[in-house]
């Protein structure tokens, strides 16, 4: 159930609360960093006279990254001078000058904890509203000679604020700060700042910052999903800033037995493993994956690689399926060289790709072997007699080629309300249309606008990395929210390196230089392994340096981008982060190995 909304409060008589000491703006403009380019808008600089604030930002200011900075609720940022003499006498520094902190308004009054979310302010001639805190960015720290920044404005209560403009309107320094009309919700932007960032989200505050109806929806969005984090989603952990899954069912490696190995298809085989010993596996949840050492060469370290498990999620025995690639050594090994009786290393179940449980239809969507994880999803909707509309949309070349065809259909059938719809994009002579699959070519945005799927669907997709583009593409076109769309990627996730300039992409490499002496450390899905150098400064560096795709934002332990399943090996951190991930995840931006370490990178 929705808690009610509650709207704006005017006041009886508008109130002087602050003065507008400058205007600050910047355009964006490429900064050498740490050998690379970032296109940043943060060096903000004073102005005089008046400046037309508009709907986006102020005249003659920009945003170098639209994705994260920027758009009506991110319009204007403003930090208080109080805020600046805090920070003279903390980091001991009287070089700051107005737009020291990325701001466009610096203003007199307006503390991060007197100022709530939806206070209206009237300035000059334009009228804001207060919209969201700031998001922790490395780029101010870039623009203050201090990567610590990002983390200190969180953890010492002092974010700034960003304003969207209700009215716009000329303003210039000197203008009065008139408070207009007071925010509903009464929390303050240091309150809404550190339910997000800080260690706690107390459950009735997380609701209480839900019914703010001008908190910016991206907030929102955080805030619903850690409303809506289950108790066994592990205790640490913060799900509104990172996908949060459950501890891992046990550190490291252990060994299971190989019990089975089944064709699927022309090119697939399945191999099912179990304990040596009898005993049933812990139960996996629908759509995670299994990360496994393949002793493919003799006298040689093992191969890592991970696989999708397909069968069903308790059966207390676990199965990937895989598919044999030309150059792919581990497929190759998994094909040619894995026997029922043969044992191999294994790290626990892991992943966020999961079937969620609820009421709503299901699109589970695929292409070749990205069926692995959906047809769990699809085992485990059939083992509970689900009465969700569940359509089961995949492509492939031909009936030769595509796996679990009788195992899918049998699925299928025991669903009171099941759906299938399968293409070949090169169907054999004996393939008969209507039989064996509905659509002769790919499954694309094309066919899936002919089949008339619910718009309330929950969209689970996995395939070739252009195959989720299109895929995912379509499913706003046909009007399903973007919250309700998740993929599974095969290999190396994509980076997310905020603000660097694009530059020709390297496969992973041993770094350069002299190597390492330390800790192991392996690189999951790239395959590759090198030696930590006390040169790192984290292990995000040593990443970076290997050219292994990462994700990260502040790269000071607050804002989780970085956050990282660890398959073996634990790590300790420099600084320690804002908040601690979940069991069995590091960040790589703050911490180093403790000893050999295995990353799901």
């Amino acid at each position: 159930m929705q808690p009610a909304t509650v709207t704006s409060q005017p006041f009886s008589a508008d109130l002087p609360v602050g003065r507008l000491t400058s205007v600050n703006v910047g355009l964006p403009q490429d900064v050498a960093w740490q050998g690379r380019t970032v296109r940043t808008a943060v060096w903000k600089r004073p102005v005089d006279g008046a400046r037309l604030v508009r709907r986006l930002n102020i005249e003659g200011d920009g945003q170098g990254d639209l994705a994260g900075h920027g758009g009506p609720n991110r319009a204007v940022f403003v930090y208080q001078l109080e805020s600046y003499e805090y920070w003279r006498r903390q980091l001991g520094r009287d070089d700051f000058t107005y737009g020291e902190f990325g701001e466009n308004f610096t203003v007199r009054g307006l503390a991060d904890d007197e100022v709530c979310i939806g206070d209206r302010f009237r300035i000059g001639e334009a009228l804001f509203e207060v919209s969201q805190p700031r998001v922790t960015c490395y780029r101010v720290g870039i623009r203050m000679d201090d990567p610590r920044i990002p983390a200190l404005l969180v953890s010492h209560h002092r974010p700034g604020f960003y304003l969207r403009v209700l009215r716009e309107g000329d303003v210039r320094a000197g203008d009065e700060v008139v408070k207009v009309a007071a925010g509903a919700g009464s929390m303050t932007v240091a309150e809404v700042d550190g339910l997000l960032y800080l260690p706690g989200h107390p459950h009735a505050q997380v609701q209480q910052a839900l019914r703010i109806p001008a908190l910016s929806e991206g907030w929102k969005a955080s805030f619903r999903a850690i409303a809506d984090q289950t108790a066994d989603a592990g205790a640490a952990g913060n799900a509104g800033l990172t996908a949060v899954s459950p501890p891992p069912a046990w550190p490291a490696f252990r060994r299971l037995t190989v019990t089975g190995v089944e064709r699927e298809s022309d090119s697939v085989i399945s191999v099912r493993l179990a304990d040596p010993g009898g005993a049933a596996l812990p139960a996996a949840l629908p759509g995670q994956f299994l990360t496994l050492r393949l002793d493919a060469v003799p006298g040689r370290p093992p191969l890592l690689r991970s696989y999708s498990l397909s069968g069903p999620p308790e059966a207390g025995w676990y199965r990937v399926s895989v598919k044999r690639e030309l150059h792919g050594a581990g497929s190759q090994f998994m094909h040619a060289g894995v026997r029922p009786g043969d044992q191999m290393e294994a790290a626990a179940p892991r992943g966020t790709f999961v079937l969620r449980p609820g009421r709503t239809p299901v699109l589970l969507i695929s292409a070749g072997v990205g069926a692995t994880p959906v047809l769990a999803m699809l085992h485990a909707l059939a083992a509970g007699g689900s009465a969700r509309d569940v359509w089961w949309l995949h492509g492939a070349r031909s009936l030769a080629e595509e796996p679990f065809v009788a195992e899918s259909r049998s699925l299928l059938a025991g669903l009171p309300h099941g759906h299938r719809h399968v293409c070949y994009s090169r169907p054999a002579p004996g393939d008969v249309q209507g039989r064996d699959y509905q659509t002769q070519g790919r499954l694309s945005a094309a066919v899936l606008a002919t089949l008339d799927l619910p718009q309330d669907a929950d969209a689970y997709i996995c395939g070739p990395t252009g195959f989720m583009a299109e895929m995912s593409a379509a499913q706003e076109d046909l009007g399903i929210d973007r919250g309700r769309v998740r993929t599974e990627i095969f290999g190396s996730a994509p980076p997310q390196t905020p603000g660097i300039a694009a530059a020709a992409s390297r496969p992973p490499h041993q770094p350069a230089g002299e190597p390492g002496d330390g800790p192991e450390v392996a690189f999951a899905r790239s395959g590759l392994s090198a030696r930590w150098a006390a040169r790192y400064p984290s292990l995000l560096e040593m990443a970076e340096a290997c050219d292994v795709p990462v994700r990260w934002s502040c790269r000071t332990g607050v804002c989780q981008t970085c956050d990282t399943d660890v398959m073996s090996g634990t790590v300790s951190y420099a600084p320690d982060p804002i908040e601690d991930p979940a069991d069995g995840h590091a960040l790589i931006c703050c911490s180093r190995p403790r000893g050999d370490l295995v990353l799901d990178l």
